[in-house]
């Protein structure tokens, strides 16, 4: 492979299953060092993208490569990871015994694979079976498991599915570091909130069509969602602000305004003109959930027309 040359192509893939078209030309790539949120209610296609990119199942139509490689060849079988949401080993072996096993299975020395589990936090828990592990120390250990020979791609499936929200930070802290190493990762996640300060891009599907691919800040845009200014006024101002901007009054002393991104700098502007009636000011850009749910109401809207 070339410098620069994604890790991860898809063009065009098409999949159907008798009557339903799981896939429908979906066309996206995911470059080295790039974090790629796949994001899909139930039944949007993630699952079946997983798995033609795998090898699992072969498309009716389009392409994808996997470092380069066809998925499924021996290649692409080695530059690729994948961490399922519900994670099972042996419940008799150890964490050492499970990170040993797959080392061996990647050709990988194991002295240089089992540092991994102090990696994920579980060095303490490496000489205990898996069967005494919590939900959230097997998922870690999946992931270190995932880690061995350092993969060009890392396929995440709800990785963070039974971690606390330490567990959580940490996890996404070990996926920053894999990637700033060059490895390429695509995550699927329920989790919106969660995901949109941990990935560069998102992707989402709807009912196997891929309805947006980019960074949120440019998706947002596009859409042109509004803006939420919430304004808190200094005692006995709330009235005279509501008055003069309108919106909606909260909570008695604040109020809430709502303005399109190119309003923005204009409102802040004339609102500071009256700061002697204002205690603070707080602007509120579109999360990633109004970002989601516009374009997948978009595309419902779509298939209704």
């Amino acid at each position: 492979m070339t410098a620069g040359t994604p890790i991860l192509q898809i063009e065009g893939v098409g999949v159907t299953f008798a009557d339903l078209k799981a896939l429908q030309d979906v066309s996206f790539d995911v470059a080295p060092g790039e974090k790629l949120a796949l994001l899909g209610h139930n039944g949007a296609g993630k699952s079946t993208l997983f798995k033609c990119v795998l090898g699992f199942l072969k498309p009716a139509a389009g392409r994808i490569t996997v470092a380069g490689d066809a998925p499924g060849s021996d290649h692409a079988r080695r530059s690729v990871s994948y961490l399922p949401e519900q994670v099972a080993f042996p419940r008799m072996l150890t964490g050492i015994e499970i990170i040993t096993y797959f080392a061996k299975l990647k050709s990988v020395d194991p002295k240089e694979a089992l540092p991994l589990l102090d990696l994920v936090g579980l060095s303490q828990a490496g000489r205990r079976r898996v069967g005494d592990y919590s939900k959230g120390m097997r998922q870690r250990l999946g992931l270190a498991q995932a880690l061995i020979g350092k993969p060009d791609l890392l396929l995440l499936d709800e990785p963070t599915s039974g971690l606390d929200p330490v567990s959580r930070r940490e996890f996404y802290e070990i996926i920053d570091r894999v990637a700033q190493e060059g490895a390429a990762v695509l995550l699927s996640s329920h989790a919106l909130t969660e995901v949109e300060g941990h990935v560069d891009r998102i992707a989402i599907l709807s009912k196997g069509r891929l309805v947006a691919d980019g960074n949120i800040k440019a998706l947002a845009e596009a859409a042109q969602l509004p803006i939420t200014i919430r304004i808190k006024a200094r005692e006995g101002q709330a009235d005279a602000l509501h008055d003069r901007f309108g919106g909606t009054r909260v909570n008695g002393r604040s109020v809430e305004l709502s303005c399109e991104p190119g309003a923005k700098i204009d409102l802040v502007s004339r609102l500071t003109e009256r700061r002697e009636e204002i205690d603070d000011i707080d602007i509120a850009l579109p999360s990633l959930d109004d970002i989601y749910r516009f374009y997948s109401n978009r595309a419902e809207k779509g298939d209704a027309a």
